[in-house]
């Protein structure tokens, strides 16, 4: 972090939506890392960053570092916010690849932000100077609501990568390759296309109302636009210990609440689940172990339901203290891309897919967020989310195939995920999803 980084409190409480407007409007260069609507904990920060023309900067970042800090004003200081695609991660760890069309890193140079504190609600104005930072609290204090999501367009229906039949035919091939020993778990993935001129400011609305999340975000890479609102926190470090965070386990919410608390006990008891999730414990336990600390790895919660708007998931953690002069390249090296979306072991799972998808996965099944320049960094999975390009936009979705998948339950699980980020393209699913 810079000498000179300091904090201004603005006055008064603003929602981060009150704000967005007036101090990053249509910028092409435009963020915000957003707690979710009505958030009552967490931290949101928005702002404009320059593009890194140096990767390989952010990457050297040492993340083992234990920094002294105040957390009043929050964890991210200053740093990047960005994202690393799939193939970004894939071709590092030597796996085949097929190109996609966004940069596969792209980071912004973030000094001038605001940080959002929902628990205290207070808002913090950060900058290089005081004076700086000062004028920016000035600009934030002049709110300007943004606007309720608008209403939705006429549904049109998304293109699909593969039918829902080849679909299916495609997770036979994942338990082929199970059954032949060649992996015990293949995350299995597709995409949905939507063409046209699409507002991408107007799907983050319809999409933050919908489907708030702790890690949801908008990240402008001029004109293409990450809209997300992934329950999935990737990679966390705070003074030197990481955690991850893997999500194996999907169940639809229900209206009535009988039936939702059903389907939330059927996912913690459901034996592939289960299964499925813990061997993506396994996995990244095995992953962070090769950057931490001999013998700090510990499994901190397992199987746990948390509970979103559309969906129930199953979630874990892991954690661990980063060895000595451990870089965020080193971590993401040995971690990235999460296990979560590719299967086990992970580079013969990798090699797999690229045979069976046939295609880019782009910045579906990356990761977004930040990274301090004082070591800290919070990194979230590229799920339940929308890429929005000059040519239209695109939803990626997918699920965990074991030797018990069937195929016509994968099918469906990939309806239930790619259904709201659709719906906030104003798209429906295709036939058969």
């Amino acid at each position: 972090m810079s000498p000179e980084n300091v904090a201004v409190a603005v006055d008064a409480w603003i929602d981060p939506s009150d704000a967005y407007a007036g101090v990053v409007g249509d910028d092409p260069h435009g963020f915000w890392l957003d707690a979710g609507a009505d958030a009552l904990d967490g931290w949101s920060w928005l702002g404009i960053g320059r593009p890194e023309p140096d990767p390989d900067a952010v990457a050297a970042v040492d993340l083992s570092r234990s920094m002294p800090r105040t957390d009043e004003a929050g964890p991210f200081r200053g740093g990047w916010v960005g994202w690393a695609t799939y193939e970004a991660g894939a071709a590092a760890a030597a796996a085949p690849t097929v190109p996609g069309d966004e940069p596969e890193r792209w980071w912004l140079r973030v000094d001038e932000f605001l940080a959002f504190d929902h628990a205290r609600r207070r808002v913090w104005a950060w900058a290089p100077t005081r004076e700086r930072a000062g004028r920016l609290a000035a600009t934030a204090d002049r709110r300007r609501p943004d606007a309720a999501p608008p209403v939705e367009p006429a549904a049109s229906v998304a293109r699909s990568r593969h039918l829902p039949s080849e679909y299916g035919e495609l997770v036979e091939r994942c338990r082929d390759h199970i059954r032949e020993g060649d992996a015990y778990l293949l995350c299995l993935t597709t995409r949905f296309d939507v063409g046209g001129s699409i507002d991408a400011r107007a799907v983050h609305r319809r999409l933050r109302a919908s489907s708030p999340s702790h890690h949801g975000g908008f990240v402008r890479a001029g004109g293409t636009a990450l809209v997300s609102a992934t329950p999935e926190r990737f990679l966390t470090v705070t003074d030197g210990v990481v955690r991850t965070h893997p999500i194996k386990g999907t169940r639809p919410r229900a209206v009535d609440p009988v039936e939702d608390r059903r389907l939330a006990d059927e996912l913690r008891a459901d034996p592939k689940e289960r299964a499925e999730n813990v061997m993506i414990v396994d996995l990244m336990r095995n992953d962070l172990a090769r950057v931490c600390a001999p013998g700090t790895v510990t499994v901190e919660r397992l199987l746990d339901v948390e509970s979103y708007p559309a969906v129930h998931q199953l979630v874990s953690t892991i954690a661990g203290s980063l060895a000595g002069g451990t870089t965020l390249g080193s971590l993401l090296a040995a971690a990235f891309p999460a296990g979560s979306m590719t299967g086990a072991p992970k580079l013969s799972a990798m090699t797999i897919l690229r045979e069976l998808e046939e295609a880019p996965r782009g910045v579906f099944s990356g990761c977004f967020g930040w990274v301090g320049d004082d070591g800290g960094a919070d990194l979230a999975m590229v799920i339940r989310s929308v890429v929005v390009h000059p040519e239209g936009a695109y939803v990626g979705a997918g699920g965990g195939i074991t030797w018990h998948s069937r195929p016509e339950a994968e099918v469906r699980e990939v309806g239930w995920k790619a259904r709201a980020p659709l719906a906030a393209i104003g798209a429906v699913l295709p036939p058969g999803w």
